[in-house]
């Protein structure tokens, strides 16, 4: 199955370019991942780091529940991968879930972040705070997403392209 990515549109309104750019890097993580064993997915590429596609999955999930039910929605939604014992157990623990769980899991995120921003103001505040005690607008989320999701993709390109030369962008 392939993955059907569509192109930010060129001109619109702040929010519409928000959720496009927003998707469109949320696809692009699912196409780095398209066509690969559950081995693949789990392959450390790159020596000099514990980087992998299904770490990269499991990372995003966790970003996808912190950003928007826990700080923007207040849920008290807990961690699914990571531990007190181990933060960076999205990367770590890659035998404790099935990919195909992991990307349902991802899925579900994903599905439950745009039922939490419809409708809601760019300018609405989160009902949680950061460490100063600063509230954050639905607007710096998405920003946040955003650059989150551009960064690990270029992660991911380089991932993939060791593991079996896959490029593209």
């Amino acid at each position: 199955m392939t993955t059907e990515r569509i192109d930010p549109p060129l001109a619109g309104d702040e929010r519409t370019q928000l959720d496009s750019w927003l998707d469109y890097h949320r696809v692009t993580l699912a196409i780095k991942c398209e066509g690969l064993s559950a081995e693949q997915l789990r392959e450390r590429a790159i020596p000099s780091t514990t980087l992998t596609l299904l770490g990269l999955v499991r990372h995003m999930t966790e970003v996808e529940r912190s950003w928007f039910r826990k700080i923007l929605e207040g849920e008290d939604a807990p961690d699914i991968y990571f531990s007190e014992h181990d933060r960076d157990a999205d990367f770590n623990d890659l035998m404790s879930h099935e990919p195909a769980e992991v990307f349902e899991l991802w899925r579900l995120e994903i599905t439950r972040a745009r039922e939490i921003c419809e409708g809601r103001s760019l300018d609405e505040l989160s009902k949680r705070i950061d460490e100063r005690g600063e509230l954050f607008s639905l607007r710096w989320i998405y920003l946040h997403m955003i650059e989150e999701y551009a960064r690990h993709n270029g992660h991911a390109d380089l991932i993939r392209e060791a593991i079996d030369g896959a490029v593209g962008d």
